[in-house]
């Protein structure tokens, strides 16, 4: 079992950045039982699927949890949760703080019955500011982090959102961090607490980490960013045949590079990229310089020829070929299972090693309200009880999970 054994964590987030701090604390070993109300994650209808609500981003995010479906509008519904949250060591909400007072379900109300657990709201801005309280998705903090911006001066164009969640997902991980630090100080006080961890601000502090530059002095030095990471060079280097990924960093590794490629007089001769501080400062002539040399090879042969020389350099995958990277057939980075409902499936294994407790991927995502049943079971609610909420519509399974009459 992974190290988050007997760890019970009640999520009742949604969409992308807690799913997906809630499904690192479910690789590493933990309980996690996903609240979802009668309609369920909207996230389950997104992108090509076999059956309805199990779409592959919602699939992707939700491994290692059990769905239980309530109708929390009802004070039934809410009562069920506050049973579940006694049994929990740990308690994760993505809606908005208003919201969570309508329901009662503050961090008063829950500490209330159980004094222990760690609290953790997930939230678009922190609170106190004039953003507090709005509403906030990926592409939304993009945008306010700078994202688009920094994506149009590197590429001469308009700005663009970044094409992958990396706000929700950068934020998910940072979730999942502070969660486990809590739980840290709980087993060494017994103390549960509340957390409140900002989406827009822990987004601003992965961006500004790169690129705050000469405004981190007072009075700034420059406008700030990071130059290299900013050029219209920084891109895959054209080959003969397509691209590859090269990083020409260190002295040494330049060296190198000059050696294997015979010390062509289009770099040789330069003064200019002799030195790091210097292909730094001349970093667009360098990339031009260097592709003027890589255009005579196929990428084959430039993979190998750089590869043997120990020159950083990687192939340029689409999504399809990633698929077939060797490296990570090598180590058994892709798995296929096969799911109860959607047949055979492919996913990715939790990429960390462990020595003595491993983590794994032991459930698959669950249909909505898949099991219910089974976790009010083990609240210690009666078959009748169980069947009258699910007669009443305050909690939902699927008809084969269903308590007969």
């Amino acid at each position: 079992m992974g190290p988050l054994e007997g760890i019970r964590v009640i999520d009742m987030s949604a969409v992308l950045a807690g799913p997906v701090a809630t499904q690192t604390l479910g690789d590493y070993g933990a309980d996690v039982i996903k609240i979802e109300s009668p309609s369920g994650d909207m996230l389950r209808q997104v992108g090509p699927m076999r059956s309805a609500a199990m779409g592959p981003l919602y699939m992707n995010a939700n491994y290692n949890k059990r769905s239980v479906c309530l109708d929390l509008k009802t004070e039934d519904g809410r009562e069920v949760l506050l049973g579940l949250i006694r049994t929990a060591d740990i308690f994760v909400t993505n809606s908005r703080p208003k919201a969570m007072m309508r329901l009662g379900l503050s961090y008063d109300t829950i500490q209330a019955v159980k004094p222990d657990v760690i609290y953790t709201a997930l939230l678009g801005f922190d609170e106190g500011g004039r953003y507090s309280g709005r509403p906030a998705y990926d592409d939304l903090i993009q945008g306010a982090v700078g994202l688009p911006f920094l994506q149009a001066k590197a590429s001469g164009g308009v700005p663009r959102y970044f094409p992958n969640a990396i706000a929700d997902r950068a934020f998910g991980l940072a979730a999942a961090n502070a969660i486990l630090a809590a739980l840290v100080h709980k087993g060494r006080t017994g103390e549960g607490q509340q957390i409140g961890i900002p989406m827009f601000e822990t987004v601003a502090h992965f961006v500004l980490g790169d690129h705050l530059g000469g405004l981190s002095f007072e009075p700034p030095l420059d406008a700030g960013g990071y130059h290299r990471l900013t050029s219209k060079a920084r891109r895959p280097i054209r080959t003969k045949d397509g691209y590859i990924c090269l990083l020409l960093y260190s002295d040494a590794q330049w060296g190198r590079f000059l050696e294997a490629t015979g010390k062509p007089a289009v770099l040789s001769a330069d003064n200019r990229f002799s030195t790091f501080t210097g292909r730094q400062e001349h970093f667009d002539d360098l990339c031009k310089a260097v592709s003027e040399v890589t255009k005579t090879k196929a990428s084959s042969e430039w993979l190998a020829l750089l590869e043997t020389a120990d020159i950083p350099v990687m192939p340029m995958h689409s999504i399809e070929s990633l698929l077939d990277d060797p490296h990570l057939n090598d180590v058994g980075f892709f798995e296929t299972y096969d799911h109860p409902s959607e047949g055979r499936m492919r996913r990715t294994k939790v990429p960390t090693r462990w020595s003595r407790t491993p983590s794994s991927k032991r459930r698959p995502p669950p249909n909505l309200g898949e099991h219910t049943v089974e976790v009010l079971k083990e609240t210690g609610l009666s078959e009748d009880t169980i069947y009258e909420l699910l007669q009443s519509g305050i909690v939902s399974a699927p008809a084969s999970e269903s308590v007969p009459a």
